[in-house]
């Protein structure tokens, strides 16, 4: 072993990098703020997908409610966080 290869890898044999499962990567679904489950006996669900690709995702009656509070389907609050950053 030449220090770089980490113990238990045979010399000559490639380790395989798969990339990251929990990516994803979703078209055709436009921006904007869905709540379901809210008829008697279900556990309301909230699914915000910003226009900067931004996902939020919140479950409970409470959450939801901060959620769809938060959301703003017509601007996107994250780039101007950025921007506000980086002044």
């Amino acid at each position: 072993m030449t220090g770089g290869e980490p113990k238990g890898v045979a010399e000559g044999v490639r380790v395989a990098v798969l990339p990251d499962p929990r990516t994803v990567t979703v078209t055709g679904i436009r921006p904007g703020l869905t709540v379901r489950g809210l008829g008697r006996n279900q556990i309301p669900t909230a699914d915000w997908l910003c226009a900067c690709g931004h996902h939020e995702r919140a479950r409970g009656r409470d959450r939801v409610t901060d959620l769809t509070t938060r959301a703003r389907v017509d601007h996107c609050p994250h780039t101007e966080q950025h921007r506000r950053n980086a002044a």
